[in-house]
């Protein structure tokens, strides 16, 4: 059984949240909050699996809420729900460790399809979307100082990096050029079950929370080039 609650300042949004949770018999709705800092509270106590996180709330919003969520530690999973197809959005809730996004027009089968997936230690984000955030954060760090090509590696920003296989540090790649399991299984010529267990342990040894954060560490780590605009 998947718990959920739901944070939103719109009365009338959170209806058919709960009405729609209320449909389903692997889900149980423990609260609600109209706002960023009830739904930290909430959590706090409540500990549910995931979070039904709307961006724009009095107070404080939902990028702000995400950022403490995940700071505290909590195990709560946070899903991003939003009017604003936004990549700004998008981006800043991921960076503050949401495990996905989608936009509130999603059909009813998405979204379920979404907490399940979040739950289970997944992340939800549309594969254009995916592609879009990529390369907006990969031109958001910093520029080496250093030639592209060295003879000497980077140094890695996370520790977890030097503990994984040479095979898990190719899927931790590939997961940063924001291939599926599906286009893993088919490049390196794998059961679409080892993939995941590959997944599974480059997540467990690097820390990440799931996959969206797996991209990112790979970004920062260098192990994924950032694409080259139109015109630079």
């Amino acid at each position: 059984m998947t718990t959920v609650l739901i944070a939103d300042d719109q009365p009338l949004q959170r209806l058919g949240f709960r009405m729609l949770l209320e449909s389903q018999d692997d889900m149980t709705l423990v609260g609600e909050a109209a706002g960023g800092a009830e739904a930290v509270r909430l959590i706090a106590r409540l500990h549910p699996d995931v979070v039904l996180m709307d961006v724009r709330m009095p107070g404080l919003d939902g990028i702000e809420a995400t950022r403490r969520i995940v700071a505290a530690g909590s195990r709560t999973r946070v899903l991003i729900l939003t009017t604003f197809d936004l990549d700004e959005y998008a981006y800043a809730g991921l960076r503050a460790g949401a495990s996905g996004f989608l936009v509130k027009d999603a059909l009813p089968e998405e979204l379920l399809s979404g907490i399940r997936a979040v739950a289970s230690g997944d992340a939800v984000v549309a594969p254009s979307l995916t592609r879009r955030l990529l390369d907006a954060y990969a031109h958001r760090l910093p520029t080496a100082d250093t030639p592209e090509r060295t003879t000497t590696p980077p140094e890695e920003p996370h520790p977890g990096i030097a503990l994984l296989t040479d095979r898990e540090r190719e899927i931790l790649t590939v997961i940063g050029q924001g291939w599926t399991n599906a286009e893993i299984a088919s490049r390196f010529h794998l059961a679409e079950s080892t993939v995941k267990t590959h997944v599974g342990r480059v997540l467990a040894k690097t820390g990440s929370r799931d996959r969206v954060q797996a991209v990112i560490l790979a970004y920062e780590a260098k192990l994924v080039s950032p694409p080259a605009r139109e015109g630079s």
